[in-house]
């Protein structure tokens, strides 16, 4: 195991009806509040009234920023960096998904750098500071409500860029499942997918003495691939929904990370692929992340076989190690496909021509890959597997 430092100042408040705890949190802060949300969801679901009720009630001067959409972009950011340098906010909420956590960190940050957002993000500077920013969630998936990462779509240069920085850190996320439950089928199954994916890619990696970790993780994958198809067939389950949620959250906040690190090739690429063609990010992994697994299983097949007997049950006497770990990952492709996810990049348009461009995306920072280094032949070959 290797050394590591976790910090993780979130307050993580999870259950029906913590959105009682609003006010308390608030207080702290300032009046002037900048309410971020999606397309309109929460009003449709009761959420954007109980939302201001509660801001009302500390007499908060509120501002609102609507419409962030999927692959947050730059130009909705930019948005809410104006506003709140304009109307001195103080404190910025969150009510939606992982698009729109992000995009309140992107804005937290903005407003307090000299320079450009996109220039922060795409060279990777740091920051010394950020606007304090709350979440209320209501879909899981990313688990941008409890880490300092974010995820931002610049669509002129069409790229698709991560940032971390822990002043990004929400102050609090309140996690409702209840807020979950309209959720629609196929939103519902991506952000699965996601927090499966997630899981993934810290699972494969090249640490010793990390089985504490290996078993935290590979019972969380058993927990969803048990939940999954009871919450599409229940899908006001507040049991599954819960389960979901929280997996959505431990999947990345630091839980399953410590003492090594996950090779995160298939989001890399993934980026690409949505930086250029604005694809659900999810849908994509579901597509890459199989394909990612074939490439890699050829050097370290190991991992792949003690995935595929602890998770998938797959332990054929006789078998090799390849030979198992390729069962498995037959069974982790035809469990996604069983919910309803894509099978080929061709799903969404993309074809032959368009993989060196998406390669060339892929390798704007360089070579990656730590469980599997890669290069762009690899992300080619990677790519050609999933069309």
């Amino acid at each position: 195991m290797n050394r590591f430092i976790q910090y993780n100042p979130v307050k993580w408040i999870f259950g029906k009806g913590s959105i009682s705890r609003l006010q308390a949190e608030l207080l702290r802060f300032g009046k002037n509040i900048l309410l971020i949300y999606g397309g309109g969801s929460i009003k449709q679901n009761g959420l954007y009234d109980e939302v201001i009720k509660e801001l009302k009630a500390i007499q908060a001067n509120i501002y609102e920023l609507p419409g962030v959409e999927p692959n947050p972009r730059l130009s909705t950011v930019q948005k809410g960096i104006d506003i709140c340098k304009r109307e001195q906010i103080d404190f910025i909420l969150a009510v939606g998904g992982g698009s729109v956590i992000d995009s309140a960190k992107a804005i937290a940050a903005g407003a307090k750098y000299e320079g450009g957002i996109w220039e922060l993000i795409s060279k990777g500077k740091t920051t010394e500071a950020a606007l304090p920013l709350g979440t209320i969630l209501t879909l899981a998936a990313t688990g941008s409500e409890m880490n300092a990462g974010l995820v931002i779509t610049n669509l002129e240069t069409k790229e698709k860029i991560d940032w971390h920085s822990q002043h990004v850190f929400p102050q609090f996320s309140i996690c409702d499942p209840l807020y979950t439950m309209t959720v629609p089928h196929d939103q519902t199954v991506f952000g699965i997918i996601d927090i499966m994916c997630h899981i993934l890619e810290n699972y494969f990696q090249n640490g010793e003495g990390a089985d504490l970790q290996d078993s935290f993780s590979e019972i969380t994958l058993k927990t969803l691939i048990e939940t999954a198809p009871r919450l599409l067939k229940q899908p006001d389950s507040y049991e599954c929904r819960a389960k979901v949620m929280y997996a959505g959250t431990i999947a990345l906040n630091g839980t399953l990370q410590s003492g090594y690190r996950g090779d995160w090739t298939a989001h890399i690429i993934e980026h690409a692929v949505s930086g250029l063609y604005d694809i659900p990010h999810a849908g994509g992994l579901a597509i890459l992340f199989p394909a990612w697994m074939e490439y890699a299983i050829h050097s370290q097949p190991a991992r792949f076989s003690q995935l595929a007997n602890r998770v998938f049950n797959v332990n054929e006497v006789g078998k090799s190690e390849k030979e198992r770990g390729l069962r498995g990952i037959e069974a982790l492709r035809g469990f996604w496909l069983s919910l309803g996810a894509p099978a080929r990049l061709s799903d969404y348009g993309i074809t032959s021509a368009d993989l060196e461009e998406i390669a060339d995306h892929s390798m704007r920072r360089g070579e990656f890959g730590r469980f599997c280094p890669m290069n762009k032949e690899g992300v080619l070959a990677i790519l050609r597997t999933a069309l």
